[in-house]
């Protein structure tokens, strides 16, 4: 069992810690917002900090799940940042979604400090975080991985390194690449179904167990159908992946034209005013195209 901090309580950080204190961890946790903090404090133990740097002194382990690549630099850099009380050798995850530069810039920072670094976006949504069965997909070395992956464990159904430092963050890229396409696609077969009189229900029921079955299918395909759209990952929040997605695509010299395309898509739905609804509402845009 092991100290750990965890940085960030959002609707995929606070099921995490949590599952870090019923793995038996004994866990510190701290919030940009304190009154979240004192909520989970009150839902399964531990302690809070007021400062990432508090949360993270004397810890074996600071993980974080914060927005993005300024938010990621902030709880380790800035003032009151992690890497100042960070003991040697202790080891900072890193959970959020970010671009691989902010990552290798982080990496190096830990190394020159003494601390190891692991990139590990997850992918699984919120029900993933809150069941404890989120696939993790990390970067880092691989002594550094070998010590971290039984603390990860506590929240992953599946965890594994795919390469260098940077590695987890390029996977999780191609993760939503993958999932824009399938979004897209699962809402034009509804829309489809929806304008030629049929069931949709009774359609996914058996193009569902074909080539056509997908994870997005079996679990969007109902709320898709009944114009629900609370259930998941914020438009918003896949805007900003894709937008890394697309700026590390130019930058490697990949084509990406169907997300670049799915991304203009997000955006109608912005202006819709769904930019907190789930990325499941691309069907809306087909329903209502003004």
């Amino acid at each position: 069992m092991a100290h750990v901090a965890f940085l960030g309580l959002g609707v995929m950080g606070y099921p995490m810690a949590g599952h870090l204190v019923k793995a038996g961890h004994t866990v510190t946790v701290y919030n940009r917002t304190s009154a979240k903090a004192d909520k989970w404090v009150a839902d399964f133990g531990g302690t809070s900090a007021r400062t990432p740097a508090l949360a993270a002194k004397g810890a074996d382990f600071v993980m974080s799940c914060v927005g993005n690549d300024d938010d990621l630099r902030s709880v380790c850099l800035g003032e009151d940042g992690a890497f100042e009380t960070m003991s040697d050798g202790a080891i900072f995850v890193d959970h959020t979604t970010v671009s691989a530069k902010v990552t290798h810039e982080l990496y190096q920072e830990a190394q020159s400090r003494g601390l190891g670094f692991v990139d590990a976006p997850v992918s699984g949504g919120q029900a993933g975080a809150e069941n404890g069965v989120l696939s993790v997909m990390c970067g880092g070395d691989a002594d550094i991985y070998a010590k971290a992956e039984p603390v990860i464990a506590a929240y992953a159904r599946i965890c594994s390194r795919i390469g260098d430092s940077g590695a987890g963050q390029m996977t999780k890229m191609c993760n939503q690449i993958a999932i824009a396409g399938l979004v897209q696609g699962l809402s034009e077969a509804l829309h489809f179904a929806e304008k030629s009189g049929l069931d949709g229900a009774a359609v996914v029921e058996v193009i569902s167990k074909g080539a056509a079955g997908s994870w997005q299918m079996e679990n969007r395909y109902k709320t898709m159908l009944a114009d629900e759209f609370e259930h998941g990952f914020a438009v918003d929040w896949m805007r900003k992946d894709l937008g890394i997605c697309l700026d590390t695509a130019d930058e490697t010299g990949a084509s990406l034209p169907v997300t670049a395309l799915v991304d203009q898509f997000y955006k109608d739905i912005q202006r819709q005013g769904g930019g907190r609804w789930d990325t499941s509402s691309l069907i809306k845009r087909l329903r209502d195209p003004s």
